[in-house]
């Protein structure tokens, strides 16, 4: 379209590929030594991997650029040779400090015999799905297969389908196209580990001839039992391809690992790869729990041997999940951006095994924080597709263990007043549950990022609620959490104000945990805009939601009374807010404060009635059409350069934040079209185009799918898994509110 702005053309942006539920990454596609097999991080393992093919005329290897030039450990076991080798270097290069390496050249040390040099960009392309990412180049094709499908309840007791579904492990086919060659050629899969606690090891060793292949200890492995893959391990890939006797490729003290294939000339092979991972035993403290997969496999070899055993039937779920995203008629960049998402949020998952049971838990990317309650908000939807049993697993633990009840207080004042039910921001961090009532990230005495969020969490856990139990009808749940959503609706009473006919559906008090300090939201790194809690609204917006869903439930459950009152609370609120609307046309983001900052999340709250069941309220003729339409006018409003859109047309959250949210926006962009009707053309293809830039930054494309976007670069929330937002997109259009997993 004629003035719209393109998106970057950079395919080397790191992506994840993950089993579900292992807190696990094969992260690949950003230059160098940047991506790995990782296990429970924040971040890439930063592992060379190398896959490539020997040249046609048979004089060198190529890879895929995923690897830097490797130090020859072999110089460590050979001092007298190293003295000699530095005594030669210095003589050469007089200027460079003796002993720092870092000033030395690469490759300073005994060079290989055997070149090994990554294909030129111009042979490589790629492309990115849901459930697959392909590259090509030269004579080699690798596709990964990262699995995106529906997890059936572990209660249901069905034990295939959860192998089929939790296998920790990812599917990766490797095609080396020999047709036009004359000589045979060697190909290679393999990986220098990085572990301190384990050495690279031969999996035929422990797997009893089933199959072949390489790994770090217990932790990590590639394998294959396609016919005449061999095992070798080395002190670099070089040093394997160089090797003349077989007997060596079982050298102990490598650090780097390989598959190697030979394909005849005239020949096309494809061979196909499990990329594992595993981690036995208790593997959190607070809990005691393990990974739920340690009940389906034994070892790292069982979750191999089942990956190739299936790998047709494992490798087609993912492709499905290509046609299901391919099949929404989205724009290649939202396409992308989707997809892009999805990937992150599976290397954040973790189904774990404790004596009080099942525990889902989704780690909060390179922060790795447990269970987020604001990001499990956002995440609901995406859960709901395709594991809705997850959605109840987080609301109860935050029922059993994670919520406590406080007193409130007016700013600035002592005195306190009942408060109620809350929740905390998270259950832990980094494999370590809290204590129970707190979480890792609230601190007392604050007013600004790592204060609570009492309201905010509050707020969270009912619409999840009230959105999983709309979409499912769960009766025992209901039954179970309806005193607990009673204590809840009494705990925004009282944190709206003490007194009855003073409330308008608003926070006004803060918790007295924050001792002095005050509320903050899920935006805790940007201004009072979004970061105050009290008066805000974009949280007013999600009250809203969270009241018109309760009069809808308490009516249902015979409760008449506080149905009435949930909906006088929904009335007032909306009223609020609607009558802060001022005559420039925005409704200033905090309400009677003299703020004056605009925001785009104050339309956030819409997307609940969409699913509690309560559509009635989002028609723009109906009961809350003044509301609708204010909020109608602000969007419009702010929605202009200099305000909400950076300068390319990318979404600016806040008029007085440079700092950008992609999961909120991507959210914001679906009620905008969906709901308030917002025209897209070319300028929401600008905004479209814009978000992907941000992505594929250069270098910050490292960090794979990232949320916190400041000024147009990645800045926080890297490696996160809440773009799943996203996933809203492929209801576009359709009508349709049920939340149906493919």
């Amino acid at each position: 379209m004629k003035g719209v702005a393109k998106s970057v053309n950079n395919i080397f942006y790191n992506a994840q590929h993950s089993p579900i539920g292992a807190f696990a990454s094969f992260t690949l596609g950003f230059r160098g030594k940047n991506g790995g097999l990782g296990l429970e991080l924040g971040k890439p393992a930063d592992h060379n991997v190398f896959i490539g093919l020997q040249s046609r005329d048979g004089g060198c290897y190529e890879a895929l650029p995923f690897f830097e030039q490797v130090e020859d450990a072999s110089a460590r076991y050979d001092v007298e040779k190293l003295d000699k080798r530095e005594a030669e270097f210095q003589e050469v290069f007089p200027t460079a400090p003796g002993g720092n390496d870092r000033d030395k050249p690469s490759g300073w040390f005994r060079p290989s015999d055997t070149v090994l040099a990554p294909f030129r960009d111009e042979q490589i392309s790629r492309e990115l799905k849901a459930g697959t990412d392909t590259w090509q180049a030269g004579d080699l094709t690798l596709r990964i297969y990262s699995p995106v499908r529906s997890v059936p309840d572990p209660a249901a007791g069905d034990r295939e389908a959860l192998k089929a579904a939790l296998v920790p492990a990812v599917f990766v086919q490797l095609t080396l196209d020999n047709t036009q060659g004359t000589l045979a050629r060697k190909g290679f899969f393999g990986y220098e580990g990085s572990d301190p606690y384990a050495s690279m090891r031969r999996l035929s060793d422990t797997a009893e001839g089933r199959f072949a292949g390489i790994g770090q200890g217990r932790l990590t492995a590639i394998a294959c039992k396609d016919e005449g893959v061999v095992e070798a391990l080395g002190f670099t890939m070089e040093k394997i391809l160089e090797e003349g006797l077989a007997h060596n490729l079982a050298f102990g003290l490598g650090g780097t690992g390989a598959l190697l294939m030979e394909v005849a000339p005239g020949e096309c092979r494809t061979f196909s790869f499990a990329v594992c991972f595993y981690r036995g035993g208790i593997v959190t403290s607070g809990i005691d729990a393990s990974y739920y997969y340690t009940s389906l496999f034994a070892n790292i070899e069982e979750a191999a041997d089942y990956s190739l055993q299936h790998f047709g039937e494992l490798s087609e779920s993912c492709c499905e999940a290509d046609e299901w995203v391919g099949s929404a008629g989205l724009s290649s960049d939202q396409s992308f951006m989707l997809a892009h998402a999805i990937h992150s949020y599976y290397g954040s998952t973790q189904l774990l095994l404790a004596e009080e049971g099942l525990l889902w838990i989704v780690n909060e990317g390179e922060y790795r924080m447990m269970n987020t309650l604001d990001l499990t908000a956002d995440q609901l939807f995406y859960e709901m597709l395709l594991h809705p049993w997850t959605v109840r697993n987080e609301l109860e633990l935050f029922v059993s263990r994670y919520s406590y009840r406080d007193q409130v207080r007016f700013p600035g004042e002592l005195q306190e007043y009942p408060g109620g039910l809350a929740f905390t921001h998270d259950v832990g961090v980094a494999n370590v549950f809290s204590r129970p009532q707190y979480s890792a990230y609230e601190m007392a005495g604050l007013d600004e990022c790592f204060s609570y969020m009492s309201h905010e969490e509050l707020v969270n856990w009912l619409c999840c609620a009230l959105v999983y139990i709309e979409q499912t009808g769960d009766r025992a749940f209901i039954d179970q959490m309806l005193p607990v959503i009673r204590d809840c609706f009494s705990s925004m009473l009282n944190r709206d104000h003490p007194e009855a006919d003073k409330r308008n559906g608003l926070m006004g008090l803060d918790s007295t945990r924050t001792e002095g300090g005050a509320e903050i939201t899920t935006y805790d790194s940007l201004d009072v805009s979004l970061g105050q809690s009290r008066n805000n609204i974009y949280l007013a917006g999600k009250c809203w939601a969270a009241y018109v869903a309760l009069e809808r439930l308490f009516a249902k459950e015979g409760l008449a009374e506080l149905s009435a009152e949930a909906g006088g609370q929904a009335d007032q609120c909306a009223a609020a807010v609607t009558a802060a609307l001022n005559d420039k046309g925005y409704i200033p983001a905090i309400i009677g404060e003299d703020n004056d900052s605009q925001i785009i999340p104050a339309i956030e709250g819409l997307v609940f009635p969409y699913f509690t069941g309560c559509a009635e309220a989002l028609d723009r003729k109906g009961r809350f059409a003044g509301y609708l339409e204010a909020l109608r006018t602000h969007l419009d409003t702010v929605l202009v350069p200099g305000t909400c859109l950076f300068e390319d047309g990318a979404w600016k959250l806040s008029s007085t934040s440079s700092n950008s949210w992609l999961s909120k926006i991507y959210l914001s962009q679906f009620i905008a079209r969906e709901i308030l009707e917002l025209p897209w053309g070319d300028k929401g293809a600008a905004a479209d185009a814009a978000h992907v830039n941000w992505l594929l930054h250069p270098e910050l494309s490292y960090w794979c799918w990232s949320d916190q976007i400041l000024n147009g670069l990645i800045g926080g929330s890297k490696y996160y898994p809440r773009g799943v937002t996203a996933i809203l997109w492929l209801l576009e259009g359709k009508g349709e509110h049920r939340l149906v997993r493919i």
